[in-house]
């Protein structure tokens, strides 16, 4: 097997004296689609804000494409390949569509950057008809389009997802998964985090299960849809 494109080895992070993650160890091959599941409060927005460089770890260490990125800062894991569409959207309210798009592509030159908005445009339509509106009038499942655009307009080699589908409307969510289902067919590695374990299993190759900052089970995502204990505790049976 070929070196995985991230490595997260026995991380560790703390707030003050609470350690949200608890030495964890998990794997994301290139092109793969993995899904971390877990209750609120598992870590796993601390795990994706980790990874983006916003919260340095105590120990442990994170691997991206060979470079050690533990202590790296946001924008050099940016340029490296990382992009992140963050949980509650985090979109710039008071700007346009379209330069919500373009504040995605800082790192990169300015024709690649319009080149990457043409891209998510035709990914999402109905952005191309919003693009002069401002984000904040926006409805919610436009706001997330808007804010998974704009971490596409990094061109990242790993797209992190961090609850795509939280406070949406069921046929939002769905049409959100058959984009994101487009964005994995393009080749695009993506990690996903998501309460709705049914649907990022489905997206997903494999998963893995965060409970109070350790990882309790793992898998491909046809064991962890069809194991009791995973059904019992995220699946509603």
């Amino acid at each position: 097997m070929t070196a995985p494109l991230l490595q997260i080895e026995d991380l560790r992070v703390s707030y003050g004296h609470i350690q949200a993650l608890k030495g964890i160890s998990l794997h994301v091959q290139e092109k793969e689609v993995v899904a971390i599941l877990g209750a609120n409060g598992a870590g796993k927005t601390t795990l994706m804000r980790t990874l983006s460089g916003l919260i340095t770890p105590q120990s442990g260490k994170i691997t991206f494409a060979g470079h050690d990125t533990t202590r790296m800062g946001a924008d050099r894991i940016v340029r490296l390949g990382i992009g992140q569409s963050p949980e509650g959207r985090r979109v710039f309210g008071t700007l346009s569509v379209a330069e919500n798009l373009r504040m995605g592509g800082f790192t990169r030159p300015t024709a690649e950057i319009d080149e990457s908005c043409e891209h998510v445009y035709r990914i999402f339509p109905r952005l191309h008809e919003r693009r002069d509106q401002l984000a904040g009038t926006l409805s919610g499942g436009e706001q997330q389009m808007l804010a998974i655009g704009r971490a596409l307009v990094t061109k990242p080699r790993l797209l992190l997802l961090d609850e795509p589908s939280l406070g949406l409307a069921p046929i939002i969510v769905r049409n959100i998964f058959q984009v994101l289902r487009e964005v994995r067919d393009t080749g695009v590695t993506i990690l996903i985090v998501e309460q709705n374990a049914r649907m990022a299993l489905k997206l997903a190759d494999r998963g893995y299960v965060l409970e109070v900052g350790k990882l309790s089970h793992e898998g491909s995502s046809r064991e962890l849809l069809s194991s009791p204990e995973i059904q019992a505790a995220y699946l509603g049976h």
